[in-house]
């Protein structure tokens, strides 16, 4: 057996172990049919098409050429925890405008060679967009300003 993309293999391997995993955690949930279904009908239907995706990506890597598996890069992992850190840790105290700025401005760092200008301006159109959204469209109890 030859792996020809072991991207692809790497990957089918862990769509079949996610999926398989959720099989098993969701075999305890009543499954019952299509006309009357359980608790447990949807979550396995998905756990199975996820197994399924996992033996077609890896048997495409057998027979197919593909890139090898890159190294794993920590800086856009770091950045974006820390960034969803933040905004977890600040939007209570500063609102959801600020946050949301800071969020994406962290986010941003996770690659390099940032423009900033680009960066400030899509940042203020998501902080527009989250508020507009969630705060006056949807009513979510979220500050929208710092101390309000």
């Amino acid at each position: 057996m030859v792996i020809k993309s072991p991207q692809d293999f790497g990957a089918g391997i862990l769509f079949i172990l996610f999926g398989a995993i959720g099989l098993y955690v969701g075999s305890d949930l009543t499954f019952g049919s299509a006309r009357n279904m359980g608790p447990g009908y949807f979550p396995m239907i998905i756990c199975g098409l996820i197994v399924l995706i996992g033996l077609i990506v890896t048997a495409k890597s057998l027979s197919l050429e593909g890139p090898p598996i890159e190294r794993i890069q920590f800086r856009p992992i770091l950045f974006i925890l820390l960034a969803i850190a933040a905004f977890g840790l600040l939007i209570a105290e500063v609102g959801a405008v600020i946050s949301s700025i800071l969020l994406i401005l962290f986010a941003a760092y996770a690659r390099r060679n940032v423009n900033l200008i680009e960066t400030v301006v899509f940042a203020v159109g998501t902080a527009a967009f989250v508020v507009i959204i969630f705060v006056y469209a949807l009513g979510q109890p979220m500050p929208v300003w710092w101390g309000r």
